[in-house]
């Protein structure tokens, strides 16, 4: 399964987004697409959200069996620590 969460998104994304997922929430998204059109969301994400920010969350052969993406200014970054995926945040 993959969650996408969009926050502050350009008009139309979200909607673009309904084209391989269901919008559970307002501005989350959940389905299951192959990792070919997750690849492609992504990156049309990642290329589109400008001020607003994107998080997605993924399966992986890893100890959580997930990995995730962020993309857009002002975000949470993944951090490995020993294998273990936490989130953190720039200090300014």
């Amino acid at each position: 399964m993959t969650v996408i969460v969009l926050v502050a998104a350009p008009e139309g994304l979200r909607g673009h987004l309904t084209r391989w997922m269901v919008e559970v929430s307002a501005g989350i998204f959940v389905g299951n697409p192959s990792k070919r059109i997750r690849d492609r969301i992504w990156t049309l994400l990642a290329n589109r959200i400008g001020d607003g920010q994107a998080v997605l969350v993924e399966p992986a052969a890893n100890e959580q069996g997930w990995a995730v993406r962020t993309a857009g200014k002002d975000r949470w970054y993944p951090v490995d620590f020993d294998g273990l995926i936490l989130s953190a945040r720039n200090r300014r």
